[in-house]
């Protein structure tokens, strides 16, 4: 067979042997995605393997061996950027729970919109909240307020879990905080304003659209609250009936989830002001300004940098979190640990299930997907708004993660755009890459085990959930930038 048709031949044999071990042959999600990978980079024929080594050195392996370590590299790759803050947050969210915070925080909710709205307050408040946090990481702290407004009002649980999906798969493809946003308005040379006005506000549009979606699936889609590892259905329950005195304050229910969330984001006003100082933007040369100067800026944005890690932000809420449930519960250290076993074995599992997508994705990319996608484009006359979709729809169900299928995608079609009449700004496609990079999330996603195992949802639920959601967000989101780019094409 063609090179070029040879990596489309080992992606649908990789992937159809996932469907059919995990499906039929019942087998663990670790042990399918790890077979699936090893499938993948034995079929690409390599006779050597050069693998970069700890300390930057390059080994070459033998066909088998290389393929082994591949597989191995591209799980540790996965799980060293996942693991610390899924951990994390699998902790805060534990604690909500057992002290009663999350239940706090519905209760305002619903006491402010109604149960009517309590949906369309749950999307609303992601959706903003959202902007600068992974996917992963804001679904691991808003699942137990959808779990528990769920109990409050005894219904609606699919749709809670999927305001929660819908806001924040959207704000992860869409705002410039995230990197693969980052990637593609470097690679298409468009303003990160730009990019963010027009990318919230088609997202927007989408979310509400996606929103009312999510009703429908409701409907034909009965999941009851289960609980998860990391938060017991009894425990759910029995926080549910306690009175609001018992409970703690509005405060310090919300500090956990939000105070990361500020820190991250102030990470990211900093980076963003140092780079456009940089550049001699008015905003930004003020705002450095303000600290007295460039010293004074730089001094500071080095502990801002540090507590707005996402890891280092996380363990601060883990550590409120648990400080709350100790005050609240009037628990010692010796009964804290044991409340924190089991949210970190549910936690183990998806880090677990995760690098191993991980580890299959960079099998994929070791086999040639993308280029092999780059090849077939370019043979071919397209519209490019809808090429950037589909490019980024082939990466996104081949290997999973959003972020590398919009960087992938954005590589791709830069050099077409640019030596092309693209016929509309190129904000369009922008939009349009990181719509087609939410499309079909599956088994090798990170998100979709977030999603199925912090929500309790089984895998097949999941699919007909989660994965049916995202689907119609990306096809409604590329037929909204299709229209604008025709209407109003700012050129």
């Amino acid at each position: 067979m063609s090179p070029t048709y040879w990596p489309f031949v080992i992606l649908a044999v990789s992937v159809a042997f996932i469907v059919i071990g995990i499906g039929k042959l019942r087998l663990h999600a670790f042990v399918a995605l790890l077979l699936a990978a090893l499938i993948a980079g034995l079929m690409t024929g390599r006779e050597a393997w050069e693998i970069v080594q700890k300390d930057g050195s390059t080994k070459t392996y033998s066909a088998f061996a290389g393929c082994v370590e591949m597989v191995s590299k591209g799980l540790g790759d996965t799980a060293r950027d996942i693991a610390i803050s899924i951990a994390l947050a699998a902790i805060i969210g534990m604690a909500l729970m057992q002290s009663g915070g999350a239940d706090k925080v519905v209760r305002r909710f619903l006491a402010l919109f109604g149960e009517k709205r309590a949906g369309w307050a749950l999307l609303t408040s992601t959706f903003l909240l959202s902007a600068p946090i992974f996917f992963d990481t804001m679904f691991m702290l808003m699942a137990p307020l959808a779990m528990t407004l769920a109990l409050r009002t005894g219904k609606n649980y699919v749709l809670y879990i999927l305001a929660v999906c819908v806001a924040g798969s959207i704000t992860h493809s869409m705002t410039v905080p995230h990197p693969g946003p980052v990637a593609v308005v470097d690679d298409l040379q468009i303003s990160v304003g730009e990019s963010l006005v027009w990318g919230m506000a088609v997202g927007a549009v989408v979310a509400v659209f996606g929103f009312l979606v999510s009703h429908w699936i409701n409907r034909r889609v009965q999941v009851p609250v289960r609980g998860s590892g990391a938060v017991p259905l009894e425990s759910l329950k029995g926080i549910g009936d306690k009175p609001d005195s018992e409970l703690p304050s509005f405060f310090w229910s919300i500090v956990p989830v939000i105070l990361p969330i500020v820190l991250i984001t102030l990470t990211t006003v900093f980076e963003l002001a140092g780079n456009a100082a940089a550049a001699g933007t008015g905003w930004a040369t003020g705002f450095v300004s303000a600290f007295g100067g460039q010293e004074g800026f730089d001094a500071v944005r080095i502990w801002v940098d540090f507590i707005g890690n996402k890891n280092i932000a996380l363990f601060i809420g883990a550590f409120i979190a648990m400080a709350v449930l100790a005050r609240q519960c009037k628990l010692g250290l010796g009964k804290l640990e044991e409340l924190v076993a089991p949210p970190l074995e549910t936690a183990g599992m998806i880090i677990l299930i995760t690098s191993a997508g991980g580890a299959f994705g960079a099998a994929l990319r070791n086999a040639g997907v993308g280029d092999a996608v780059k090849t077939l484009a370019q043979g071919y006359s397209i519209n490019l708004i809808l090429l950037g979709w589909l490019v980024a729809v082939v990466i996104r169900v081949a290997q999973g993660s959003a972020t590398v299928a919009m960087l992938t995608a954005s590589s791709i079609m830069a050099p077409m755009a640019a030596g092309s009449q693209l016929g509309c700004h190129p904000v369009y496609l922008f939009m349009s890459i990181g719509f087609g990079a939410m499309f079909l999330s599956w088994m090798n996603d990170s998100g979709f085990w977030a999603v199925s195992k912090l929500s309790g949802m089984t895998e097949r639920e999941t699919l007909r959930t989660f994965s049916v959601q995202l689907t119609v967000n990306s096809i409604v989101g590329l037929v909204v930038v299709l229209l604008l780019s025709k209407l109003l094409p700012m050129v």
